[in-house]
């Protein structure tokens, strides 16, 4: 039997996303919105709204859609703000930054992964992303500054060139520590300095490249 996809996106914001404690109502609005099933291979569309990470290939994945959430609610986003993205992945959470109504500039180092994100995203209309192709450690200079930062992978540490892309006020989010179990991070750019949260345990693929764990 086929999916109902209006119903399953429905679903999945109110018991996976609003029933763990995420109200903020653009993010729930946007993830009710976006065909989280177009950014899935096609073998796993039924699945697409399931509350788990799928694969996309090359060894990366889509992430759960709470983590999304919880992710994009942590940066606090303005409509008009600058917002970098390291690690396009699939293009959801990329999707997902830019019906916020920011302007997004996303890095990916695979740069079949990054096509394909570029491919469903124009095919879904967006014109206030742009995809590049880079080390995202090193962040992506000519868009800097950015009020907001996401990385979308796992680090050992705070990649120092995204702070020096931060704006003053920016919000950098970040899952750091261990290879296989992390801690989300928020760090908030203020007056005196860098403040830091942490917003719970989780687990991403490894950031790779500069910053990032070795390529092995």
């Amino acid at each position: 039997m086929a999916v109902d996809h209006e119903l399953a996106r429905e679903r999945m914001v109110s018991e996976q996303i609003q029933a763990r404690g995420i109200h903020d109502a653009a993010v729930l609005e946007a993830m009710r919105r976006i065909p989280r099933h177009f950014f899935v291979e096609a073998a796993l569309r039924e699945r697409a709204y399931d509350d788990t990470p799928l694969p996309i290939g090359e060894r990366q994945t889509i992430s759960q859609p709470y983590m999304v959430a919880l992710m994009t609610a942590a940066l606090e986003v303005r409509a008009g703000d600058r917002v970098l993205e390291i690690g396009t992945g699939s293009g959801y959470q990329t999707a997902v930054l830019a019906e916020l109504g920011v302007r997004v500039v996303s890095v990916e180092r695979i740069a079949g992964l990054a096509e394909r994100a570029r491919h469903v995203l124009g095919l879904l209309g967006y014109t206030n992303v742009c995809v590049e192709v880079g080390d995202g450690g090193l962040g992506w200079i000519a868009g800097a500054p950015y009020d907001a930062i996401l990385v979308t992978a796992g680090a050992p540490q705070i990649p120092r060139p995204l702070l020096e892309q931060l704006a003053p006020d920016g919000r950098l989010v970040l899952p750091m520590g261990e290879d296989e179990l992390q801690t989300l991070v928020r760090l908030r750019r203020g007056a005196d300095g860098l403040a830091e949260e942490y917003l719970g345990e989780c687990r991403f693929v490894k950031l790779r490249g500069s910053y990032g764990w070795d390529e092995s």
